[in-house]
């Protein structure tokens, strides 16, 4: 079983990720974590949108053997240390492109409405954590051994798992927005479908940020 993106945030790392991102945005740490905890599982949930395609699957496999293989995870510290290089800041916009898509300008202002942050600043937590997530990614899909997009479909929606209700009202909020059967769509169709057990990402959220 793979571990989820609390696993991540509630860790030391994690942690480090959120008082780093902070540090890096200017913003409250709550408001940062708020941010983060609702961000990755939209982020993850696009991904499983994106790898339903053969080519998608491909395209993000490359990626995590790649540039996205976990090791920015290793050195946290470092990333923050200094301020967040530019590089990993135009990687992070590269992915949010790629799996948001047209749609990304209405996640950043849905989790500014949710957050009370800036969508200015919103733009900034997702550009860090983007490259963050696919890290995280790329770890689970090495220590998985996944080769496929089942298996890549298979993992991502383990570490998914049931999410808790502010982000399906979230992500509901965001298919209100528009009709045209957007990617977000699906992730809402899979967050808020049979997956109603408590543990996942959900149940682990839910119990680190107090909601």
């Amino acid at each position: 079983m793979s571990a989820g993106l609390l696993d991540l945030l509630n860790s030391p790392m994690g942690k480090q990720l959120i008082s780093g991102v902070a540090g890096q945005t200017g913003q409250p740490e709550a408001q940062t974590s708020n941010v983060l905890s609702m961000a990755m599982p939209l982020l993850l949930g696009a991904m499983k949108k994106n790898v339903s395609t053969p080519e998608g699957a491909a395209g993000l496999m490359s990626a995590l053997s790649g540039k996205h293989n976990g090791s920015i995870l290793d050195n946290l510290g470092g990333l923050f240390g200094g301020g967040v290089d530019e590089s990993v800041m135009q990687d992070g916009a590269g992915i949010l492109g790629h799996v948001f898509g047209n749609k990304q300008p209405q996640v950043e202002n849905a989790l500014s409405q949710k957050s009370g942050l800036d969508a200015g600043s919103v733009a900034q937590i997702l550009k860090i954590a983007a490259p963050i997530v696919m890290g995280f990614l790329g770890k689970q899909t090495a220590q998985s051994n996944v080769s496929d997009s089942s298996g890549m479909n298979a993992l991502l929606g383990s570490m998914l798992g049931g999410q808790p209700q502010e982000n399906q009202s979230l992500i509901t909020s965001l298919l209100d927005a528009d009709g045209d059967g957007s990617i977000l769509d699906d992730v809402a169709g899979m967050v808020m479908g049979s997956n109603k057990q408590k543990g996942g990402l959900g149940g682990l959220l839910g119990g680190l940020f107090g909601k």
